[in-house]
């Protein structure tokens, strides 16, 4: 393959298999080499929260099984329940059409968001106002 490996997967046949090396090699980092990834609920689909990968972080996710971020504001990795327990174990990793977002299905230990609930999307835009949801 040459060129933009994501504009040439698009016309691919089903079941067609890449090399992982040469996929996370053509990721699109950003200018901090960090890669937006979210994270869903394998069980019920709900999308639990959205954090940053760099290479490092989406390495170890894939060789242990534990989802591993990169942390902006401590600047280094962040294994996702290391001091709240609240683990992640990595069901599937999907990558979008262009390369430059990650899709993480998990398995949640306990509640994703630091602030105790389920997940980090409580606040809803609810016709002019925002509404805060509810512990889950």
């Amino acid at each position: 393959m040459s060129g933009d490996l994501f504009a040439e997967l698009e016309g691919a046949e089903e079941g067609k298999r890449v090399d992982l090396d040469a996929v996370l090699a053509a990721l699109k980092f950003n200018e901090q080499g960090l890669i937006p990834a979210i994270a869903q609920s394998s069980q019920t689909g709900q999308v639990l929260m959205l954090a940053w990968m760099n290479l490092e972080s989406l390495r170890e996710t894939l060789s242990t099984g534990q989802v591993c971020y990169f942390s902006r504001s401590r600047g280094e990795l962040w294994r996702k329940g290391e001091t709240s327990g609240n683990w992640q174990k990595l069901v599937s990793l999907r990558i979008d059409c262009d390369g430059d977002a990650l899709l993480l299905e998990v398995e949640q230990t306990g509640p994703a968001c630091h602030t105790n609930r389920t997940a980090c999307f409580y606040l809803e835009v609810d016709r002019g106002t925002v509404k805060v949801s509810a512990h889950d």
